[in-house]
């Protein structure tokens, strides 16, 4: 039977058994498998005939490197987990769908390294390339630029990084955040931070900074935007003695709400709780939590606009940064 198996696959036909069959080249053979028009109705025809008598049946990679286009394209993102990463990502599909491609995702251990390894091996079995919250330092984002697949840059602005980019406005709504909090009378705070290589914390630190203008005072602590990693670092966060606890993502609110509660500490009663991008679960969990809106299918809209705009190099003058939206809910009070 292996042996049976094995001799199957060896007259399996291919391509070029068709081509030689046909007596054409084997471009010709892709285009009429893809119905391309550039090939008369004859031979089209002839090929077909020939194709169908070996039972061959085209391979969609084989034909997408003849045609210069696979139909595939590829998203790196840090975290396959959090809830936020694939919400943008689903919308990003729907146009990828529409415009006939399919999407490749992949995540990383949230190392640079690794990621800029990923795309490397991605650029190869892709037409675009998505990077969503990306850590690679600017000389390899330059690196990717230089190169002949389309990238496209999502949640991060770099200047002199000559790649379509897009991303949520960081800065303002945690400004506009920390100014909520400084009205209930907060103004020693802590930032349970993300990840130190993410663009998106260290502008939403910047805006934690900036707001001394409002009396605020924040320390700043190590994390990882995880449930977990928030988790295990809010009993460090609480010897700063904060009323407040500002949280990267809700992600890492969930962590801190979840460890106050185990500390015996009431939110907002005893100390205050606030997000970052507005997951489904921060309106369901009690408190409800206070958070800044991400506009997740906008951006997930914009980022193919780009895609699509750089696959037809025609590049797209869209504005980089989206308005987001602060929502004042349950898990704020007055600082005690």
């Amino acid at each position: 039977m292996a042996e049976q198996t094995r001799a199957s696959v060896a007259r399996r036909p291919t391509i070029t058994t068709v081509a030689k069959a046909a007596g054409v080249s084997i471009a010709t053979v892709s285009r009429v498998m893809s119905g391309s028009s550039a090939v008369t109705p004859d031979l089209a025809a002839r090929v077909q005939k020939v194709a169908e008598e070996l039972s061959y049946r085209p391979s969609s990679a084989a034909r997408g490197l003849v045609l210069g286009s696979l139909r595939n394209m590829g998203v790196i993102l840090p975290d396959l987990a959090n809830a936020y990463f694939f919400d943008v990502v689903k919308q990003m599909h729907h146009g990828a769908n529409a415009d006939g491609y399919r999407m490749l995702v992949a995540d990383y251990s949230g190392a640079a390294a690794e990621e800029y390894a990923t795309a490397l091996d991605l650029l190869g079995q892709v037409d675009g390339l998505i990077l969503l919250s990306s850590r690679i330092p600017t000389a390899g984002l330059k690196e990717l630029a230089r190169q002949s697949t389309p990238v496209v840059l999502v949640n991060r602005i770099e200047l002199g990084v000559d790649i379509p980019m897009v991303a949520i406005d960081n800065f303002t709504p945690m400004m506009e955040l920390c100014g909520h909090l400084a009205q209930l009378g907060h103004r020693r705070v802590a930032y349970i931070a993300g990840s130190e290589l993410s663009w998106q914390n260290r502008e939403r630190w910047r805006g934690i900074e900036m707001a001394k203008v409002f009396g605020i005072e924040a320390v700043k602590i190590a994390s990882d935007g995880t449930i977990e990693g928030s988790f295990e670092a809010i009993e460090q966060a609480l010897t700063h003695e904060p009323t407040a606890l500002i949280c990267f993502n809700d992600l890492s609110a969930l962590g801190a709400i979840s460890k106050l509660r185990e500390l015996g500490l009431r939110v907002p009663e005893d100390i205050s709780v606030t997000g970052f991008d507005d997951i489904a679960i921060a309106r369901h969990i009690d408190p409800r939590l206070t958070t800044v809106v991400s506009p997740k299918s906008q951006l997930g809209d914009q980022a193919w606009a780009l895609m699509h705009a750089a696959l037809e190099r025609n590049p797209s003058a869209a504005p980089p940064l989206l308005a987001v939206e602060l929502v004042v809910r349950d898990s704020t009070g007055p600082a005690k």
